[in-house]
């Protein structure tokens, strides 16, 4: 999909794209200035089907958390990769914000829908090999 310039894509527009992108489960609504949606996400035909909840308020950065399954169970005992800790429930990594990988420009169907997807791709990786094999930047060491 083509983005003219930097036009910021509204709360009603995401949720417009959000809700064609006929995502298993998806549900949502756009309340005040905020837009919440829940769909579930199967990594790969093996992984699990997590259910994720994605919250965006505009002037801020999407945040995405994964209600089941509980992540810190997967792990016991384990510090987990890219996410972040200082929000509750704790959210995933899925960009470095300020590097214009995600701007209000773009869908949120079209880039963090599917970033979530391979994030827990790579989280089940991790469950079984303790590396992150994802790349990025975690932000605890920025």
């Amino acid at each position: 999909m083509r983005h003219y310039g930097n036009a910021k894509l509204g709360l009603a527009q995401q949720w417009m794209r959000l809700r064609a992108a006929n995502l298993e489960g998806g549900t949502g609504y756009v309340r005040r200035s905020e837009l919440a949606w829940d769909c579930f996400v199967r990594p790969s035909p093996l992984g699990r089907n997590y259910h994720v909840r994605l919250r965006y308020k505009l002037g801020n950065p999407p945040r995405v958390t994964v209600i089941s399954p509980n992540l810190t169970s997967l792990a016991p005992d384990r510090r987990l990769p890219h996410v972040y800790y200082a929000t509750t429930p704790l959210s995933l990594c899925l960009y470095l914000p300020g590097s214009g990988e995600w701007d209000p420009s773009k869908s949120l169907a079209e880039t963090i829908v599917p970033w979530i997807a391979v994030w827990l791709f790579y989280f089940e990786d991790w469950l079984l090999t303790d590396d992150w094999k994802g790349g990025g930047k975690h932000p605890g060491d920025l």
